[in-house]
């Protein structure tokens, strides 16, 4: 897409209706001197590609959150043995508006759960009991919509169950775990495409009966800010919640030890996403609801809400870089790195 105005990260200054306003060349680590030709500063790209400037990184400890965390935190709950042997498992899910720098000097005024973006990644097993305690500190009216499988007074929706949780209520959505696999959760409160583009999702993990083989597991949210409120694309992107994040901090992993990625997209204002790895291939598990992989690839696409895991090992040891293979998501934050070492 060509639109300028969704480049302020890397070209000049625009304000948002909420009063965002930032020079883009001033964070970007990119001069007119290392730029391609014909593009100079107003792309900011350079040979060794755009990332915020050397030095400069989000507060993360202002945020409440960070990335590196949110990859491998996984919320398994208060459990309880029921009489039949059951496992209950119940989470306090709740809606609060939070300031977070998204960016060196840029607040992004987000609507969140669990106080960060993405919301908690709830895990449980297939067969259990759930029970998802939400509590609405937020200013706006909110629910919760599991993907899955469960009765309509459940679905979390307006004039069904509980319906819309107003600011100050509370309500407990209650099903069964089922089908494993991998899905998310998100308000369903309308205008729908705001309340999930200012960060209300979190991810929902359903695991097999029989566990799936160990591995380093971790979650990948995909999703980018609309710092505009235009609905008309985003101006950032990023995984779990900072641009550029695992450029910073690359994601930590051993040599030929079993990697699993549970990746999901949840962006809004873009019809896809994808994920694409270097100097690797993976095995790819659509929705994870089946254990046998659909595909061995280096790049997957999925659309709003899709998801799926996938599976590698690395061989080599070093750098390797991941990010979407849409270019302008990645050279506007959707990029990072596995460091992989013995």
């Amino acid at each position: 897409m060509n639109d300028p105005s969704r480049r302020f990260l890397l070209g000049g200054a625009l304000a948002s209706t909420a009063g965002l306003a930032l020079a883009g060349r001033n964070l970007l680590d990119a001069s007119p001197a290392q730029a391609p030709s014909g593009h100079g500063g107003a792309h900011g790209g350079g040979a060794d590609g755009p990332t915020f400037r050397i030095g400069q990184t989000v507060d993360h400890d202002a945020n409440g959150f960070n990335p590196t965390q949110v990859l491998r935190d996984f919320d398994y709950g208060t459990t309880t043995r029921l009489p039949d042997g059951r496992t209950l498992r119940e989470w306090e899910v709740y809606a609060s508006d939070e300031d977070i720098e998204v960016a060196p000097g840029v607040t992004f005024p987000a609507w969140t759960l669990n106080a960060r973006i993405p919301g908690p990644t709830l895990r449980c097993r297939e067969g259990d009991l759930l029970r998802v305690h939400f509590h609405n500190g937020s200013e706006h009216p909110h629910t919760l919509h599991f993907h899955g499988i469960h009765p309509a007074e459940m679905d979390g929706i307006a004039g069904l169950g509980a319906g819309i949780i107003q600011p100050g209520q509370s309500t407990t959505y209650e099903f069964d775990a089922t089908p494993f696999g991998l899905h998310l959760f998100h308000c369903h409160v309308g205008p729908l495409a705001e309340h999930i583009a200012r960060g209300m999702y979190g991810t929902f993990i359903v695991d097999p009966p029989s566990p799936r083989p160990p591995a380093d597991e971790m979650v990948m949210v995909m999703h980018g800010y609309n710092t505009t409120f235009d609905g008309e694309g985003n101006q950032l992107y990023a995984v779990n919640g900072i641009p550029f994040h695992y450029m910073h901090e690359p994601v930590r992993v051993k040599r030929n030890e079993l990697v699993r990625i549970y990746l999901v997209n949840v962006l809004e204002y873009d019809p896809i996403n994808s994920f694409h790895i270097h100097g690797n291939f993976f095995d790819y598990y659509p929705t994870g609801t089946r254990l046998q992989s659909s595909e061995f690839t280096d790049t997957i696409v999925q659309g709003q809400g899709q998801r799926g895991i996938c599976e590698l090992r690395f061989p080599h040891p070093g750098k390797f870089m991941f990010h979407a293979h849409k270019t302008e998501f990645a050279e506007l934050g959707w990029m990072g790195f596995f460091e992989v070492s013995d």
